[in-house]
C-alpha cells in the first residue's frame, strides 16, 4: 500500500472553528510540533484577513521548518500578493466548483470561474510561487467540469489539486467512486488531496476512502477541530491508514498524543474524553470482561499497543467492575487478597459506582480494604 502524506490545515481550517484563536506564540509552538511530528505540509493561515495574519504566517515561515507551508487564498490577484508577502512559496489558490456555489456565492457560471481561477493561478506562477488549486464543494460539481478545470490548469502547469466535500455531501463508496472517476480523466501525475468535513462524522472514513482510491494527499486537523463539526482528525488517519489499511507514512506516533493536547488547549474547545487515539479514555477499561482479557492476553481487547501512540491501558473501578480489576488494582499498591475478600469490595465498588454515578478512586478501595482487615482482626 502506498505513502499517506498529510496537509494538515490545523492553523487555517482548524482555526476557523467557532471561538477559537490562536495566539502567535501558540501558532509557533504548533507548527513545529507538526513538523516534527512527521508531517508533510501545513496550511498556515489566510494572509488576505490582515496584517496580524499575514505577520503570524511569516514568522512561522521564519522558523525554516523542514516542513513545507501553504497559504489559503481566494481566486484573486489581491490575496495571491498578499500571500507572497509572507514568504510562504506555496499559495493554494481557491474557487467553488460547483453550480449552487458558484451562482449563490459568487453570480458566476462555471465557465466564468474556471476562468476566473486560470488567472488568478496564473498570476500566482507568474511571481513564482508554487500552485495548490482548490476546487470548494467539489462533492457537488459536475464531475464533467471537474475533469476539465484539472485538465485546463495542468496545461499551465499545475499539478496539485484539492477535491472538497465541503458540506459533508459523501459517504465513503461515493468519494472513492469520484475520486477513481476524476483521476481517470486526468493525466496520471496530479496529485490530489482529499479535504473532508464531519457533519455526518464520516470526515475520517471518507479521507481514507479518497486516499485508498488514489488521492496521494490528505487534508486534516488536529483532533479534527475545525469549521461546524470539524475536519478529518489527523491522528485518526494516520493510525488507521497505518492499521487498518497496511499503508506507510511519516507520521511518528509517539507524539501525536503531545500535539493533540497542544491544539485542544490552545482552542479553548473540549473534543470529548472519549476522541480516538488522544482522548483521556481512549485506552481506558472498566467493563470486568474486558480488563480481565486484557491482563491475561492485551490482543484480546486491542488493535494497536497503545504504546505506539506513547500511551498505555488504565483499568478504572465501576458498576461494571469484576473481581479481577479489583485485585489488580490493589495489586498496584502491594496488596494481595482473597477471592471472597475480592467479592466483598466488589460489592461496595458497584453501590458507590450506582450512588455517584462514576467510578471509584483507588485510595477509596484501598481504605474499604483496611476496613473489611480491621473488622476480621475485631471478629477474632
Amino acid at each position: 500500500m502506498k505513502s499517506l502524506k498529510l496537509c494538515d490545515t490545523t492553523l487555517r481550517d482548524g482555526e476557523q472553528a467557532a471561538g477559537v484563536s490562536f495566539t502567535r506564540a501558540e501558532k509557533l509552538e504548533i507548527a513545529k510540533l507538526l513538523s516534527e511530528s512527521g508531517v508533510e505540509q501545513a496550511e498556515v493561515g489566510i494572509p488576505a484577513m490582515g496584517k496580524r495574519e499575514q505577520e503570524d504566517i511569516a514568522a512561522i515561515a521564519e522558523l525554516n521548518l523542514p516542513m513545507k507551508l501553504m497559504t489559503w487564498n481566494r481566486s484573486v490577484p489581491g490575496d495571491i500578493d498578499k500571500a507572497r508577502a509572507t514568504g510562504v512559496n506555496w499559495s493554494h489558490v481557491s474557487i467553488p466548483v460547483s453550480e449552487i456555489q458558484l451562482h449563490g456565492k459568487l453570480g458566476l457560471t462555471p465557465a466564468e470561474g474556471l476562468n476566473k481561477l486560470l488567472g488568478a493561478a496564473e498570476y500566482a506562477r507568474s511571481l513564482g510561487m508554487t500552485v495548490s488549486v482548490g476546487m470548494e464543494d467539489s462533492s457537488r460539481a459536475n464531475m464533467g467540469f471537474l475533469v476539465e478545470l484539472v485538465n485546463s490548469l495542468y496545461k499551465e502547469g499545475i499539478r496539485r489539486f484539492r477535491y472538497a466535500d465541503t458540506v459533508s455531501a459523501h459517504h465513503p463508496g461515493q468519494i472513492a467512486e469520484r475520486v477513481s472517476t476524476l483521476l481517470g480523466e486526468v493525466p496520471a501525475d496530479v496529485e490530489l488531496e482529499v479535504h473532508c468535513h464531519n457533519d455526518f462524522g464520516l470526515a475520517c472514513a471518507n479521507t481514507l476512502s479518497g486516499v485508498a482510491a488514489g488521492a496521494v494527499w490528505a487534508s486534516t486537523t488536529v483532533a479534527g477541530i475545525g469549521e461546524r463539526t470539524g475536519n478529518a482528525a489527523m491522528e485518526e488517519v494516520a493510525m488507521a491508514w497505518h492499521h487498518l489499511y497496511g499503508g506507510e507514512s511519516n507520521v511518528r506516533f509517539d507524539l501525536l498524543k503531545g500535539l493533540a493536547d497542544k491544539v485542544i488547549a490552545a482552542s479553548g474547545r473540549s473534543v470529548g474524553d472519549a476522541k480516538p487515539i488522544v482522548g483521556q479514555l481512549a485506552f481506558t477499561h472498566e467493563s470486568g470482561i474486558h480488563v480481565d482479557g486484557l491482563m491475561k492476553e492485551r490482543a484480546t481487547y486491542q488493535t494497536f499497543d497503545p504504546a505506539e501512540v506513547g500511551r498505555s491501558h488504565q483499568f478504572v473501578l465501576g458498576k461494571h467492575s469484576g473481581t479481577g480489576g479489583v485485585s489488580h488494582v490493589l495489586d498496584q499498591w502491594g496488596l494481595q487478597i482473597t477471592p471472597d475478600t475480592a467479592g466483598h469490595l466488589l460489592e461496595r465498588v458497584r453501590e458507590y459506582a450506582e450512588s455517584h454515578k462514576g467510578t471509584v478512586p483507588e485510595y477509596m478501595l484501598v481504605q474499604w480494604l483496611m476496613e473489611e482487615q480491621q473488622r476480621a482482626q475485631n471478629a477474632v
